[in-house]
């Protein structure tokens, strides 16, 4: 597979390495154990990102294998980079890795739920989904599982995503940008809560309700989407709203050594307490139960040993 404008290369890692933070740069680009375990995250302002870093911390100051961050749109280029071998390690929705599926492709753990966001500003007067057609709607970054989900979610509320609309894919940061700036209607993402890229945007906005539309994603795409409900007044003031849900895993290639993989899961299990970022309150997985739920994404040979070495 070619790799799309602005996947994962070496002028990604360099970016990556200088934009995590003091902290982060001596985990991840000053190591000097050993060859660092490239980690294909996300964009800064999103939950990858922030998962990424704090996992590179936690490597660091627990002498496992360093963990290089890499940036990237998302899930798709990613899979891409755990596909060629730019990176060993990968944060994905698992609806983007189950359609992705090859033998080497496994997993460490189901590591947290991601919530599909559709964002308008408050005074927009956009109510439902139905109500975004003949709209400018962000539809998520180039390379990302959100754009995927964007256009299920679309087609499931009977919308036409590359007809009914005016579709647009930027990154986080710039979709919440323009949302302030009203140059587009509507962002739609897949994300921890609250999302870093949407807290303090200089207007208010509120999330759309999608009760009405998650039964028919469930009918039409399956049962890897699920009901979730967002609380109120997660970004100022708005109402609780229920939305679709989908696991993030974190992917290993299979070639990864299982010594590796055993060491990344002791960090799961071990740090599960940093490797939440401070402002969440959404559901994390970091328990022995829940981080081996990972469909039918195999988990690593080497991680399943330390799984029942660890817990039985």
């Amino acid at each position: 597979m070619s790799r799309a404008p602005g996947s994962v290369d070496r002028r990604t890692v360099l970016r990556g390495c200088s934009g995590l933070g003091a902290l982060l740069l001596l985990s991840a680009c000053g190591a000097e154990r050993e060859t660092p375990v490239r980690l294909a995250a996300g964009e800064p302002g999103g939950f990858f990102w922030e998962f990424a870093g704090l996992l590179a911390a936690a490597a660091d100051r627990s002498g496992a294998p360093p963990i290089r961050p890499l940036r990237s749109g998302g899930s798709d280029e990613n899979l891409d980079a755990l596909a060629d071998g730019s990176a060993e390690l990968a944060l994905s929705l698992r609806d983007a890795a189950v359609e992705r599926a090859s033998p080497l492709l496994t997993a460490l753990g189901c590591v947290y739920e991601n919530y599909f966001q559709v964002a308008v500003r408050a005074d927009s007067g956009i109510t439902t989904v139905a109500d975004l057609r003949g709209r400018v709607v962000s539809v998520g970054a180039p390379g990302s599982g959100a754009t995927r989900l964007s256009e299920r979610v679309l087609t499931a509320a009977g919308l036409r995503p590359d007809r009914d609309l005016r579709p647009v894919r930027q990154t986080m940061r710039e979709s919440g940008d323009a949302l302030a700036a009203g140059t587009v209607d509507a962002v739609m993402w897949a994300g921890g809560l609250p999302t870093p890229a949407f807290t303090g945007l200089d207007v208010p906005i509120v999330l759309l309700d999608l009760g009405e539309v998650v039964p028919e994603v469930r009918r039409r795409y399956g049962l890897a989407y699920e009901p979730v409900r967002i609380p109120a007044d997660i970004y100022g003031r708005h109402p609780a709203v229920t939305t679709v849900g989908v696991a993030n895993l974190l992917l290993a290639r299979r070639d990864v050594p299982d010594t590796t993989a055993a060491a990344v899961v002791d960090l799961l299990l071990d740090e599960s307490g940093r490797l939440v970022p401070s402002q969440a309150i959404g559901s994390q997985f970091l328990d022995a139960q829940s981080l081996i739920v990972t469909g039918p994404v195999p988990l690593h040979p080497g991680a399943a040993d330390e799984y029942r070495r660890r817990h039985g």
